[in-house]
């Protein structure tokens, strides 16, 4: 008997990891030979791109089918993700893709959506995207509103409040319509709970005023948890990258190593945890017998059940459901909501950054559901709360300590809860543990975009900014071209700089002091080049210039990527002729003088959504540029550099606001 029983559970085993390994080294492989910025969850590369940050193929066509069919494998695959950030990926590169009129390299364009090829209404319907991804994650349509707000947008008009309204309007209506199509059970799990996902509108509680301190100390014990989540997962990003960095062989062993570790320690930890009796008033089957249920059998003797593995061998909505639920008290054993929580803690933080797609917002409320349940069988009968309350306001604290959002975390969870009444206490826990947080480091996409090498500007200025100039950042020497420049030099620049953006000068017969022009971008004078636009003296071009030329040469493509210029071919001949560049130039670049504040700059520079900025001389009798400014000279790494002496006082800064701050307490 007892090996049937082993040989039994051992086929189950060897079952259960080599489907997950299966799933796993397809989605990595899909991943990472199609299309490698599918990975992750996406949310850094897009709330970047809303910042001005165009990374390259994060909105092609083939990143979009790679999230999509990565992340259904991966979920599948037992790893501890989500899929909201997937989801919000890929309505954003719905949206980007719609914005540039279809895929011009796969031959999916529309004339009709041309209106929308420019970078603001592109920008735009990508921030609708973000909302509409949240909404159909969560079906949560205000709350994916008021993410796209909080989170992601860096420039924000009232248009788009109604604009992005609408879209998680049509998304709730079209989830709505799919369930009711599902309700026969011809989709599986889909759409079991209705637009509401985790219902606790049944619950009949009161709280009083002496449950404040226990949610107190609920979220400042959420919000150091949250500060430790993105600190470990920093160092596990560091080293992932590494390793990741080492070629396609070193990414497919880590993701295939993650997922036998996962299934190991999945179906090794329930061995642990003491079967139970199954409760006399169970709302179904015990023990389940099928897929989905609360009351898996495992090893368990019939006629009870392993609390542990109903959490593990569920689905994660089932889990959190189940979490949330005032019905279970007596449900779970003390030890196996603390071993699931350390489960649940560590292997998202695994899982993530491995090469397929994958998100953290489904693990993060895993983590804190099953946290706040463990306080709250830890204070039991002390608190009028009941443990379904305590997993919510759990959830809560873990997502306020790591994704430091607050109005958008309320909405959305009270739109998951349908509880209204749960309002007060939400806020209060979220407020809390996003302050505690706040003092460790940064929340958990602003430390991916920083780990990515992604230029993001914060809203707020450094105060040392207002202590400098424009003239204290900008390093030289300046690249620049003539109106009428042989092609010769445009093509030795275009090969010695990386520079996307070069000023236009002007130097007249009549004038001893040139002229600044405008500002030429590289994309553009890279289509030159390529449509050999040339004259054999250096002379204007005239009107019919543009009739070789179309608005689609000069529109961004989809991957965000430019031509290589070591890919043109040019004759000797051809590299002695000329190109007027007046007719192609923008001649309204934004100039500033050099001796503005560069903390004012900055706030022009992001305000806009500027690439580049011309600096222009006080004095007349210099060169008319004698700099320009990007995104990476407003870097606080960049500026303190070139200015160590800032370092110290910013240190002494902090230190005298600490004494202050414990003075006064």
């Amino acid at each position: 008997m007892g090996i049937v029983f082993f040989i039994r559970h051992l086929s189950a085993f060897l079952v259960f990891t080599a489907f997950n390994l299966g799933l796993t080294l397809f989605a990595s492989l899909f991943t990472a030979l199609v299309s490698p910025a599918a990975a992750g969850s996406g949310i850094p590369e897009v709330k970047a791109y809303l910042n001005g940050v165009d990374a390259p193929d994060i909105f092609s066509l083939r990143t979009l089918v790679v999230k999509i069919i990565g992340s259904i494998a991966a979920v599948s695959s037992s790893l501890m993700i989500g899929k909201a950030g997937p989801m919000v990926h890929s309505a954003s590169c719905i949206a980007a893709l719609l914005g540039q009129g279809g895929s011009k390299k796969y031959g999916l364009t529309w004339k009709w959506l041309h209106f929308f090829k420019n970078d603001r209404d592109r920008r735009d319907l990508v921030t609708c995207g973000t909302a509409a991804g949240i909404a159909a994650a969560f079906r949560a349509p205000v709350g994916g509103v008021l993410f796209a707000l909080e989170e992601m947008a860096s420039w924000w008009r009232s248009a788009l409040v109604w604009r992005s309204f609408f879209c998680t309007a049509v998304v709730a209506i079209m989830l709505r319509g799919f369930m009711d199509l599902c309700y026969s059970g011809k989709c599986g799990l889909f759409g079991t709970g209705g637009l509401i996902m985790f219902n606790v509108t049944k619950e009949n509680f009161i709280y009083h005023l002496s449950d404040v301190p226990t949610v107190l100390l609920l979220g400042f014990i959420g919000g150091i948890l949250g500060a430790l989540y993105n600190f470990v997962l920093e160092k596990v990003l560091r080293l992932y990258g590494f390793i990741n960095e080492k070629g396609l062989v070193c990414q497919i062993v880590l993701a295939c190593s993650v997922s036998i570790f996962t299934s190991c320690l999945l179906f090794g930890l329930p061995w642990f945890a003491p079967c139970q009796p199954c409760p006399a008033d169970a709302s179904e089957a015990c023990p389940t017998i099928g897929r989905s249920g609360n009351y898996k059998k495992f090893q368990c003797s019939p006629g009870h059940y392993n609390d542990l593995a109903s959490l593990i061998f569920n689905t994660n909505d089932d889990a959190i459901r189940n979490l949330f639920s005032h019905s279970t008290d007596s449900e779970f054993h003390g030890s196996s909501m603390l071993i699931y929580f350390v489960t649940c803690f560590f292997l998202s933080i695994f899982s993530y950054a491995i090469v397929l797609p994958s998100g953290l917002f489904v693990p993060v409320i895993v983590t804190g559901a099953s946290y706040g349940r463990y306080v709250g069988m830890v204070i039991g009968s002390k608190s009028s709360l009941n443990h379904g309350l305590f997993a919510v306001l759990g959830a809560a604290s873990f997502l306020g300590g790591s994704m430091r959002m607050t109005v958008s975390l309320c909405v959305i969870l009270l739109e998951l809860t349908n509880n209204l009444l749960l309002l007060p206490l939400v806020m209060l826990v979220l407020l809390v543990s996003k302050t505690v947080a706040d003092g460790f480091n940064a929340n958990i996409y602003d430390i991916m975009m920083k780990l990515k090498g992604f230029p993001y500007l914060e809203s707020h200025t450094e105060p040392y900014m207002r202590q400098l100039t424009v003239a204290d950042v900008v390093t030289g020497p300046l690249q620049y071209f003539h109106g009428i420049e042989k092609v010769e030099n445009i093509v030795e620049t275009l090969k010695s700089s990386g520079h996307n953006g070069f000023p236009v000068i002007d130097e007249p017969g009549d004038s001893a002091a040139p002229v600044l022009f405008g500002l030429i971008l590289r994309a553009h004078l890279i289509v030159l080049l390529k449509k050999k636009a040339f004259f054999l003296t250096p002379v204007s071009a005239g009107a019919d210039v543009f009739e070789q030329f179309s608005s689609v040469d000069f529109a961004k493509s989809g991957s965000a990527t430019v031509d290589d210029i070591e890919d043109i071919e040019l004759t000797d001949e051809e590299l002695k002729m000329f190109v007027d560049l007046h007719p192609f130039t923008n001649a309204s670049p934004y100039t500033i003088v050099e001796t503005m504040s560069l903390a004012k700059a900055r706030v022009l520079f992001r305000e806009v959504g500027l690439r580049h900025m011309l600096v222009t001389p006080t004095t007349i009798d210099r060169s008319p540029v004698v700099g320009m400014l990007t995104r990476h000279d407003f870097m606080p790494e960049h500026v303190l550099s070139l200015h160590p002496s800032l370092v110290k006082k910013k240190w002494k800064r902090l230190r005298f606001q600490l004494t202050a701050f414990t003075k006064f307490f």
